[in-house]
């Protein structure tokens, strides 16, 4: 069974030794409201508040991005962080469409993926060739 979004953070804040007092006051919040979400009866709270989650957490990127994955499954939408950076940008649609269109599965993303990480990589390796000169 996957993992729900209020298993993720209930395991999380035991795993810092956090009673659930303890860390909903860190996140201003109140006991039986985080025990709401922590047990499914809320959606995720928003933005700010799970940013502020993967900080008292000290949650690592990855960790943060599952997270945020969860908190988007739970609630039925993107991934809040996703949003924050399709909105306004019309390409972004256009490339999700026309994967959709083409049929595109796992296989095809994850080589998109490895592109965008190789050009990334290779661009920073430009960039501290740059530095060194000057």
């Amino acid at each position: 069974m996957a993992i729900t979004f209020g298993d993720f953070i209930s395991q999380k804040r035991i795993e810092k030794k956090y009673t659930m007092r303890e860390f909903a006051a860190k996140l201003s919040i109140s006991a039986p409201y985080l025990a709401d979400i922590e047990h499914g009866h809320r959606n995720p709270p928003d933005k700010d508040k799970l940013d502020e989650i993967a900080s008292v957490l000290e949650l690592s990127k990855e960790e943060t991005e599952e997270m945020l994955d969860l908190a988007g499954e739970k609630r039925g939408e993107t991934p809040p962080d996703l949003m924050d950076y399709m909105v306004g940008k019309p390409y972004i649609s256009y490339a999700l469409r026309r994967m959709r269109d083409a049929g595109a599965g796992e296989d095809e993303w994850m080589e998109m993926v490895k592109d965008l990480e190789r050009r990334t990589k290779l661009a920073k390796k430009k960039e501290a060739k740059k530095r060194k000169k000057k």
